[in-house]
């Protein structure tokens, strides 16, 4: 996802995650920088905390959010 990724589109990729986690799969979420949105982390930060708690009954995450080169990232697991 991307660091401005519109509401309808982020409860769409929550139902996916919703699906993959209950069969069992962990999932990798992700949210790509582009361009000067590097210089704001905190809107990124945001989406995943939103993500993680609507998933928060289904998966938890497996460590801490991390950032890698001009993605953030966090490995859901089932619970």
């Amino acid at each position: 996802m991307g660091a401005r990724t519109a509401e309808h589109d982020v409860g769409f990729k929550v139902k996916h995650i919703r699906r993959f986690v209950e069969d069992g799969q962990r999932v990798k979420l992700s949210v790509s920088f582009r361009g000067r949105e590097i210089t704001h982390p905190e809107l990124g930060r945001t989406l995943i905390d939103k993500v993680l708690l609507e998933v928060q009954d289904v998966a938890q995450p497996d460590g801490g959010t991390r950032m890698e080169g001009r993605n953030m990232s966090v490995l859901l697991t089932p619970r």
